[in-house]
């Protein structure tokens, strides 16, 4: 017990409504940095006292300073912090605790409407970074990880600087095949529901009346994947996701459709492919063909990266175990 430290912070302004939102009803969001980060927290008024390895305690403290800033009143009302945002800095203090400073410092923000959206860890850091670095960036990893988000936001970024003139978001629809034509509606309601993740991240980001407006003036275009045949694409940021459900033909002729002044994403899992028993990944196929291409930029996550719920992460880490255990002989992806 000799190795325990005492880190006392003072929170100011004093303000009971803001910490009140701090420590969360029944002081859930104090109980959840406690479980988290292995420390004790007690506190009397905006005086509060972190017991625990030094390191963590030290940690502990900052992460309770910045959750306070985080309650500052908007337009005269205090925000609620929820047990998401706790989490989430908790991800990102623990990343910066394992990350040299360095290599952490060089993380991009990107800058919306909305607000500055920046990486919760190194490998989010690096992924971003590689985006703005390369003309073609691949995003491989678990569910959870924040590729498609990342994407999105780098594309509504660099259209708001003028770097691209328009944002080509698609995804292969593989689960439509013939089902797909007796769905009721146009094209477009055909479509959507497997688009709809693109979507929702564009509206968090610009906005849903903005976002519609760019649609309508074709700045901004969401496609099935089997649509970008015959096409040439300049001057656009263009992001395949789940691309772990595209044939080997269809990533290549998705590849070949990059034109002048644009830029490409390319996100899956590779754990999650839904493609007919015998039919190759072409994400598992590009990997392995354009590994040595020194333009393209290849970002690997696991279930560490993840942002989402902790138990997510947890489920995640858990597949891993069990499908390193099982060693297959064959993968016929």
């Amino acid at each position: 017990m000799s190795n325990l430290t005492s880190n006392e912070i003072i929170l100011e302004p004093e303000d009971q409504k803001r910490l009140s939102s701090l420590c969360g009803p029944f002081d859930d969001n104090i109980k959840q940095i406690e479980r988290r980060l292995g420390v004790e927290i007690t506190y009397r008024n905006n005086a509060f006292k972190v017991i625990g390895e030094p390191q963590r305690a030290g940690g502990a403290g900052e992460l309770l300073k910045l959750l306070y800033i985080e309650t500052q009143p908007v337009k005269g009302k205090i925000p609620d912090l929820q047990a998401d945002k706790v989490h989430l800095a908790i991800q990102e203090a623990k990343c910066l605790e394992r990350a040299e400073a360095g290599d952490y410092g060089k993380e991009v923000h990107v800058k919306t409407k909305r607000g500055v959206i920046k990486p919760r860890n190194p490998n989010q850091s690096q992924y971003v970074a590689n985006i703005v670095s390369h003309d073609i960036t691949f995003g491989v990893g678990p569910a959870g990880t924040g590729k498609t988000y990342l994407a999105v936001a780098c594309a509504v970024d660099a259209l708001e600087r003028q770097e691209i003139r328009r944002i080509l978001l698609t995804r292969p629809a593989v689960e439509a095949g013939e089902k797909l034509g007796f769905l009721p509606g146009d094209l477009s309601q055909k479509v959507d529901p497997y688009l709809r993740p693109l979507y929702d991240a564009l509206f968090e980001m610009l906005g849903f009346e903005k976002v519609e407006k760019l649609i309508e003036r074709n700045v901004i275009e969401v496609a099935p994947l089997a649509y970008m045949r015959g096409r040439t694409l300049n001057d656009a940021f263009i992001i395949l996701d789940e691309s772990q459900n595209t044939t080997v033909e269809q990533m290549k002729m998705f590849l070949t459709r990059i034109g002048f002044n644009s830029k490409a994403v390319i996100t899956g899992d590779i754990t999650q492919i839904d493609l007919p028993r015998n039919t190759r990944s072409g994400l598992r196929h590009s990997i392995e063909v354009l590994q040595d291409v020194k333009e393209l930029s290849f970002n690997f996550f696991n279930a560490n990266d993840v942002v989402r719920h902790p138990v997510v992460a947890r489920i995640v880490k858990a597949y891993e175990d069990y499908e390193s255990a099982q060693k297959p002989k064959t993968d016929a992806q």
